[in-house]
């Protein structure tokens, strides 16, 4: 693929959160939402990580404030988007985090522009997965009847039962949220991670990557990152008990001093 940004990549939502006695000099650290979500999905993990670094939150294409493209789209085309977003903001080498479908992003940009990408967290995620059809399927019926129609069974599987049960507002908003997203959007994402194939590329990733497993992750189970921790050049797993595949928001008190000892960052304890 080379390190070419694709001609059709979008300009995505994003902001940026940093404090301001931030150095000039302070590390980037871009993170990258899951399918269904947009950048308030990392609220838990905001405050702590602008304390010590720039902080840059984009909405994938097809959610949130980015534009809506005609799909299917491919993990080459979200990469694309990142690459150009770095390049609007005069950004070069950055560390990435990313969950689910954000996780697989930063795969493919950890594999193919090398020179980009610093330290790695992938999260809840996983290089393949499969059954494909079963994603084609979800495309179409998010196309035919609105993302309402598979909200409630999505959201089911980002929170443990016993979050599902106790965090009842958290959950509601995290349906609307799901419910909100554009429907060409959300399937053209799907058709992305139907395509996607990503084992080949881990070999190839030099980039330090800690893999961050819900140990109760129905979507993406351990083994799916016990396979990227150990594939890839520098890998570290880590699993988190009483959380499912939103684990960052379910279990923020573990993962994010997690993710910044990872980056080599100062944590506030």
């Amino acid at each position: 693929m080379g390190a070419r940004v694709g001609a059709g990549a979008v300009e995505v939502a994003h902001r940026i959160d940093a404090s301001d006695s931030l150095p000039a000099d302070a590390p980037t650290v871009v993170l990258s939402n899951s399918l269904g979500a947009t950048t308030s999905m990392w609220e838990a993990q905001v405050a702590e990580l602008s304390r010590v670094a720039r902080v840059v939150r984009y909405d994938t294409r097809g959610h949130g404030g980015s534009p809506v493209v005609p799909g299917p789209y491919s993990i080459d085309d979200l990469a694309d988007d990142v690459i150009a977003l770095l390049d609007r903001l005069h950004l070069g080498r950055v560390h990435f985090v990313g969950l689910s479908l954000g996780g697989m992003t930063g795969m493919r940009l950890a594999a193919r522009n090398p020179e980009r990408i610093d330290r790695l967290v992938v999260l809840c995620s996983s290089p393949l997965l499969e059954p494909a059809q079963g994603w084609l399927d979800r495309a179409a019926t998010v196309r035919e009847s609105g993302t309402g129609a598979v909200a409630d069974a999505v959201v089911a599987r980002w929170y443990s039962p016993a979050f599902l049960a106790s965090q009842t507002e958290r959950v509601q908003a995290a349906v609307a949220t799901v419910s909100s997203t554009p429907a060409e959007g959300y399937a053209g994402c799907c058709e992305a991670i139907a395509t996607m194939d990503l084992r080949s590329d881990l070999p190839s990733i030099s980039a330090p990557t800690l893999a961050i497993a819900g140990a109760d992750d129905p979507a993406t189970p351990p083994l799916h990152l016990e396979l990227i921790a150990s594939s890839v050049q520098d890998g570290h797993l880590l699993v988190v008990p009483e959380s499912a595949h939103l684990a960052n928001d379910e279990q923020p008190g573990t993962i994010t001093p997690a993710i910044l000892e990872h980056l080599g960052l100062p944590t506030s304890h």
